[in-house]
């Protein structure tokens, strides 16, 4: 079924539409929840999660990709279910590394200002992924949207890891340059 029959039976309210849209989409946000949480029935219960979400939002939400769409959804409802799970013990796992990765270009935005200009930081974020080439654009998503390891990313474009290790850091100094011209970061590192 395509995916602006399944918006419209999201638009009509019809229960199908969930049916329909875990038929088509449902083992891609499996991978994406369980490449952050490493675990199937957390995973399993994300993705249930993320057809509720959906079923919440559209409407109001239109998106123009429906497939991005519940993968944003599913990655978020995932990265909570990690941070909750985690909460009491934090280990050296994957998600603290991307996230201390990026943490060199963003700070947590744990002020109230840095709460407001989230959605703004975003936007500004995707303008900088846009204008990277694809094989790079598509690394950095990879890593730091759908959290996949180092050696996964290598693999899948015949890359070695160090060179995979190499495009990351330069895609995030050229990020930090990027906004710190935006006016997003400040001479001191923290994100205005």
């Amino acid at each position: 079924m395509t995916d602006e029959k399944i918006m419209d039976m999201y638009r009509n309210r019809q229960e199908e539409a969930v049916r329909e849209t875990a038929m088509k989409y449902g083992a891609y946000c499996f991978r994406v929840a369980d490449a952050i949480l490493k675990n199937r029935e957390d995973s399993e219960e994300c993705v249930n999660d993320t057809w509720l979400r959906a079923w919440n939002a559209i409407p109001p939400a239109y998106p123009d990709c429906l497939c991005m769409f519940l993968a944003k959804i599913t990655r978020n409802l995932s990265f909570n279910r990690y941070r909750r799970d985690r909460a009491v013990k934090r280990g050296g796992g994957e998600i603290e590394l991307v996230l201390e990765e990026l943490g060199e270009c963003v700070s947590d935005g744990s002020d109230m200002e840095g709460q407001i200009l989230a959605r703004e930081l975003g936007r500004t974020i995707t303008d900088f992924v846009y204008g990277l080439s694809l094989r790079e654009g598509n690394i950095f998503v990879r890593r730091y949207f759908f959290a996949e390891r180092v050696e996964e990313i290598a693999l899948r474009y015949g890359l070695k890891e160090n060179h995979v290790s190499v495009i990351l850091s330069r895609t995030r100094k050229a990020l930090r340059a990027y906004l710190e011209k935006e006016g997003y970061v400040c001479e001191q590192g923290r994100t205005i």
